[in-house]
């Protein structure tokens, strides 16, 4: 699959006020400064399609993206952004846990993980709820370029093996630079396999 049409439609502050046409959902999430907005854009193949921001939690509503008029890309607030107000992050945190649990539309979770950091504990305890809550989810490990091949495997291996003291089945993940495009084409050959899945 490529994409040829992305196109922005909508920014919700709540669940109510999203989109209510029925096409099924991509959520991408990932802690503030992940290259969210970056890799949206590498994928949709449209520089500013996603506003990316030298200044971290930016993104503080759900905004919908319609690819070829068939799907929604949904860029999600990110987590763990420590300068927000505590009163702000808990309006995000209920943003982000309303939209995950009761989105009918919502078909995978794409959750990114920067490759050149050890494994978070926000980003374990992320992924943990999403597997406790049985919400289909994806890893995207985003800025392998700064690490190079070897070694971005070498930490990639590293994390996935944390996972094995609680998942007996590891999730599917995507090793990605928005720099160099690496891992766009197999990205979105997994969605369209999905998107064949669901016809």
């Amino acid at each position: 699959m490529d994409i040829t049409q992305a196109k922005f439609v909508l920014s919700s502050p709540n669940l109510g006020k999203c989109p209510t046409d029925q096409r099924i959902e991509y959520a991408f999430i990932g802690r503030s400064n992940v290259g969210k907005s970056s890799l949206i854009n590498m994928l949709c193949n449209h520089q500013g399609l996603a506003k990316t921001s030298s200044t971290p939690g930016k993104t503080l509503l759900i905004n919908h993206f319609l690819i070829n008029n068939d799907w929604y890309l949904v860029d999600l607030p990110g987590y763990g952004y420590a300068k927000r107000s505590k009163k702000v992050q808990e309006e995000i945190q209920k943003l982000i846990t309303t939209y995950l649990l009761h989105r009918e539309q919502l078909v995978n979770v794409f959750v990114l993980i920067d490759v050149r950091h050890e494994q978070q504990k926000i980003d374990r305890e992320f992924i943990d709820w999403l597997g406790l809550n049985e919400i289909p989810f994806t890893i995207i490990f985003t800025k392998a370029d700064k690490l190079g091949t070897v070694k971005a495997k070498m930490n990639v291996d590293k994390w996935m093996s944390q996972l094995k003291d609680v998942w007996e089945e590891l999730p599917r993940y995507f090793i990605t630079s928005s720099e160099k495009k690496t891992g766009r084409q197999e990205l979105l050959d997994y969605i369209d396999e999905i998107n064949q899945s669901l016809r």
